[in-house]
């Protein structure tokens, strides 16, 4: 809606469709990619604060940029090639999604405490509203969705 006083147009926000804030980066596997990753993530997060006036407690933020490491470690694991970290949030959720070059979806395996290792999946699972996988003409694409308030 738009109010109109004395020739002034002032736009009140409300029939105005707001995007949710996105970024994206790109990442060629090399040492230290991960860790700017989460950084990449954290800085997201900061905007969305900002940009937003999302509220973002710890317990979030921490899930948040654990689900960021545990995409990203895969796909710097298992590609044989650069993958692309895109994050898409509103204040009410965040999108953590990883292209990679690979056509093989992960693989979740069933709940073993004492396996060692390979827990990444599990624990996204555990975090997220929403995973998918699902190839692309150029690879994979994995998307998580995590909900930034609690859940009652």
């Amino acid at each position: 809606m738009i109010d109109h006083l004395d020739g002034a147009v002032i736009p009140t926000g409300f029939d105005v469709p707001v995007d949710p804030l996105r970024e994206a980066a790109h990442y060629t596997g090399e040492p230290g990619c991960i860790a700017e990753a989460r950084a990449f993530a954290a800085h997201f997060l900061g905007r969305l604060r900002t940009e937003w006036g999302a509220v973002i407690d710890r317990r979030a933020e921490d899930e948040v940029l654990l689900i960021v490491s545990e995409l990203v470690t895969n796909a710097d694991r298992h590609s044989m090639g650069p993958y692309i970290l895109e994050l898409e949030g509103t204040d009410a959720a965040v999108a953590v999604t990883v292209y990679d070059s690979s056509a093989a979806l992960p693989r979740r395996f069933p709940r073993d405490p004492e396996r060692i290792g390979r827990h990444g999946l599990e624990i996204v699972h555990v975090l997220a509203r929403e995973v998918v996988a699902e190839r692309v003409p150029v690879g994979k694409r994995v998307r998580a969705v995590l909900g930034l308030a609690e859940e009652s």
